[in-house]
C-alpha cells in the first residue's frame, strides 16, 4: 500500500537525505542537491573536465555524495544553484528521449548532527527550490507540495541568495573552517567557495553518475 509520505502522485517530488530517498516511490531521475559544498564542486570540477570517483567523494563529503551513492534511478543527477537551469534542461532531454513523462526526486542533502539525525539547510532548501523551479519553467510542473514550497522560497528569495548562504549556519561554518576542506584539497579538487555557490546558473554542466564515477551529462 503506497505511503502517504511517498509523493507518488507527483511527477516532481522532494525530500531530505538518505532516509527521505528511501521514503519517496522510485523515480525515474534523482538530482542530489548539497550546495555548500558538494553539488557546488563537483559542478564546478566536471565542468573543467574532471571525473569524480564517487567512492572516493564520500571520504571528503559525508552529505551529498552519500545521497548520490545511495541512489539507485536510472540516471542520478547532481545540481545545486550554479547550475539548476542546466539540470532542468537534462531532465526534459531525459523525458524527450524516454518519450513518456519522468518522474524527479530532487533530494536536498543537509546535514548530519552529531547524533546522525538531518538539519535543515536553507542552501540545499533554496537549491532544491532553484531547481524545481527551472523545471516548472519548461513545463515539468506536477509538483508535490513539498517540492512547491521550495520553489515558491527560491523564487521569492533569489535576489538574497549570497547573503542568505554566507549568514547560514553551514556558511559560517565554512568561513571558520571545516576538516572536509583538508581531504577535499588532498583529493585534488578545488572546493567552491559559498559566494560561487550562490550564483545561479553559473555552469552549464550536469554531474551525472556513470558506473561509479561522476562525469559531464551528454544527452
Amino acid at each position: 500500500m503506497p505511503s502517504p509520505f511517498d509523493q507518488s502522485t507527483y511527477q516532481v517530488r522532494l525530500e531530505w537525505g538518505v532516509s527521505g530517498l528511501h521514503r519517496l516511490a522510485p523515480t525515474d531521475v534523482v538530482i542530489a542537491v548539497d550546495v555548500l559544498r558538494f553539488s557546488s564542486t563537483v559542478a564546478d570540477a566536471v565542468a573543467a573536465g574532471a571525473t569524480i570517483d564517487l567512492d572516493g567523494a564520500l571520504r571528503w563529503s559525508t552529505n551529498g555524495a552519500a545521497v548520490t551513492a545511495a541512489a539507485t534511478a536510472d540516471t542520478v543527477l547532481v545540481g545545486g544553484i550554479r547550475n539548476a537551469a542546466a539540470v532542468a534542461r537534462a531532465v526534459q532531454v531525459i523525458q524527450g528521449s524516454r518519450g513518456r513523462r519522468t518522474s524527479v526526486a530532487v533530494i536536498a542533502a543537509g546535514e548530519l548532527d552529531d547524533a546522525g539525525a538531518i538539519r535543515f539547510a536553507v542552501e540545499d532548501h533554496l537549491g532544491a527550490g532553484a531547481i524545481v523551479a527551472a523545471l516548472t519553467d519548461l513545463g515539468i510542473d506536477h509538483t508535490s507540495p513539498e517540492a512547491a514550497a521550495a520553489a515558491e522560497s527560491f523564487r521569492s528569495l533569489r535576489g538574497a541568495l549570497r547573503h542568505l548562504l554566507g549568514a547560514s549556519g553551514s556558511g559560517r561554518e565554512l568561513e571558520i573552517g571545516v576538516a572536509s576542506t583538508a581531504r577535499m584539497e588532498a583529493a585534488g579538487i578545488v572546493p567552491t567557495s559559498t559566494e560561487d555557490a550562490a550564483t545561479l546558473d553559473a555552469v552549464s554542466v550536469v554531474p551525472m553518475v556513470d558506473r561509479g564515477r561522476i562525469v559531464a551529462f551528454d544527452g
